[in-house]
C-alpha cells in the first residue's frame, strides 16, 4: 500500500483485499499516534466510536485489558459477543489481537499507527486462516469501518 502522499487519503477510508486471506483498511487521522492509540486501547473511548451508529446496535459491555497477553470481550446483547486476546501491544504504534468468536476460522487483527507531522496513518490488517474463512466472513466488517472511522475522527477532534 502506497502511503507516501498522505494528502491523497485524508479523511477517506480505503478497504482492499490484499490477498486471498487478508483485508487491509487504511486512513489518515488529524491526531498524533498516542491519541489514536488511546482511542483503540481505553474502553471509555473505544465504546464511543466502535459501533456503527447506522446499525442500531448497542455495545452493552466492553471489557479490554489492552496489554500483551490481555483479553477483551465486547457484548452486544442476546448472546452476541466478540472476544479474544491481545497477542502484541506496543504503545503507541501497534496492537495485535485474535478474534476467537469465529473458532478455528477466526482472524487475527493488526492495527498499526504511523505518525507523520502530527497526523497518524492507521493501517488495519485482518488476516484469516484460509481463503474460505475470509470468503465466509465477507468484507462487511471492513466496509463498516468507513462509518466507524468517521466516528473515530469525530472523537479525535474532541481529544486534540
Amino acid at each position: 500500500m502506497d502511503t507516501s502522499s498522505n494528502d491523497e487519503i485524508t479523511g477517506r477510508t480505503t478497504v482492499t483485499r490484499a490477498s486471498d486471506r487478508e483485508i487491509l483498511v487504511a486512513r489518515w487521522f488529524d491526531a498524533p499516534a498516542h491519541l489514536v492509540f488511546d482511542a483503540w486501547s481505553k474502553p471509555e473511548l473505544f465504546r464511543r466510536w466502535w459501533v456503527p451508529k447506522s446499525m442500531g446496535m448497542k455495545l452493552h459491555a466492553c471489557e479490554m485489558d489492552v496489554r500483551t497477553g490481555g483479553t477483551y470481550r465486547l457484548n452486544f446483547g442476546e448472546g452476541m459477543d466478540f472476544f479474544g486476546r491481545y497477542v502484541e501491544v506496543t504503545p503507541p504504534s501497534r496492537i495485535v489481537w485474535t478474534n476467537e468468536e469465529g473458532g478455528e476460522a477466526g482472524s487475527v487483527t493488526t492495527v498499526s499507527f504511523e505518525e507523520s507531522d502530527g497526523r497518524t496513518l492507521l493501517i488495519m490488517s485482518e488476516l484469516f486462516p484460509s481463503k474460505e474463512a475470509l470468503d465466509a466472513e465477507g468484507t462487511g466488517a471492513a466496509e463498516a469501518t468507513h462509518e466507524t472511522f468517521s466516528q473515530l475522527d469525530e472523537l479525535l477532534t474532541e481529544l486534540v
